[in-house]
């Protein structure tokens, strides 16, 4: 049997309504005949979405099966317990060249008793910002159900959402239940739990090439939305030079920011998980295997020492789940 490793997946590349070129022009990743790409899946365990690996011994085995045959060395003895076969999160790269429908996601209640599945907690780390460009995320004002629905139906919803402006290497956190759309011009990392149920609430009245209108999902979402009012949404952290950044901890997901211009040992053997990395800027080598900006790759659960040695400078995601 082959020996676990850091691994790397191929892209799965996704026609969006509202994408745009920045995945091939920035990024670098070719997508084809599609006339754009919205979205890339990185690390996906998504029925119908399975990542494979692209590199090493195991190149072309599915995430599913490494699961399945390296279960606790892969992904850690608690999140096998929790998850089993099923992996916890997936990690995307989305290009807005337009603003994304208003939605909002289910947390894991009301996922699991209108979907059985998972809720959609996320994070975004914004990757590229075109001048102005901006997202919304949340209300601006103390609202409740009665006056969101006097808005909704009056077309005046976006008056108390929070639209507010988005640079490089923001961060922005939503949890479930927050009301939110990615604005045009923005380029982001995704990091969520492995989930792809939507709510759309509303989509600006596009049509699709055929002329067709998206499903909205107005009741259910009724169901799923946080109406609180939040003083900030944006997630502030200190960005420190060859260490580890803490930037947030949930119970979906932790993440970290590793800005490095020299190498750097880590013990995650206090970490019963995997370890993904995202290549946010530059290069480097994790535990002899490469990455690049717009790459990703797995770390098992069974490595736990391990050197990142950058290729000048490089910027990292780090993400893992504490149980």
């Amino acid at each position: 049997m082959s020996e676990l490793y850091p691994l790397k997946f191929k892209t799965i590349f996704k026609e969006k309504i509202w994408g745009g070129q920045k995945i091939k022009t920035i990024l670098g990743k070719d997508f084809g005949d599609l006339e754009n790409c919205g979205e890339t899946w990185e690390l996906s365990g998504v029925q119908g979405n399975i990542s494979e690996v692209s590199n090493g011994d195991l190149s072309g085995e599915s995430l599913a099966k490494l699961v399945e045959q390296f279960g606790v060395n892969l992904v850690g003895e608690t999140i096998f317990e929790k998850f089993g076969n099923e992996f916890p999160l997936l990690i995307k790269f989305i290009d807005a060249a337009e603003d994304l429908s208003i939605q909002v996601h289910p947390d894991d209640k009301l996922a699991r008793q209108n979907h059985n599945g998972f809720g959609k907690t996320e994070m975004w780390y914004i990757l590229q910002a075109d001048e102005g460009a901006s997202l919304i995320s949340g209300f601006n004002k103390e609202t409740n159900r009665n006056e969101y629905l006097e808005y909704f139906n009056s077309g005046r919803l976006t008056e108390i959402l929070n639209r507010e402006e988005a640079k490089k290497d923001d961060v922005f956190f939503l949890p479930a239940g927050r009301v939110h759309t990615i604005g045009g011009g923005l380029m982001l990392a995704e990091i969520q739990q492995t989930s792809d149920t939507t709510y759309r609430i509303y989509d600006f009245d596009r049509e699709d090439k055929d002329g067709n209108k998206r499903e909205l999902h107005v009741e259910d979402a009724l169901e799923a939305i946080d109406f609180t009012h939040y003083k900030n949404y944006k997630t502030p952290f200190a960005d420190k030079k060859n260490q580890t950044s803490s930037i947030i901890t949930t119970p979906f997901f932790t993440t970290n920011k590793l800005s490095l211009d020299s190498a750097i040992n880590l013990d995650r053997s206090d970490l019963d998980c995997f370890k993904i990395y995202i290549g946010v800027g530059g290069s480097a080598s994790i535990a002899g295997e490469h990455i690049a900006f717009g790459e990703v790759m797995l770390v098992p659960a069974e490595m736990k020492n391990y050197s990142i040695e950058p290729e000048g400078e490089v910027e990292l995601l780090e993400t893992y789940i504490e149980l």
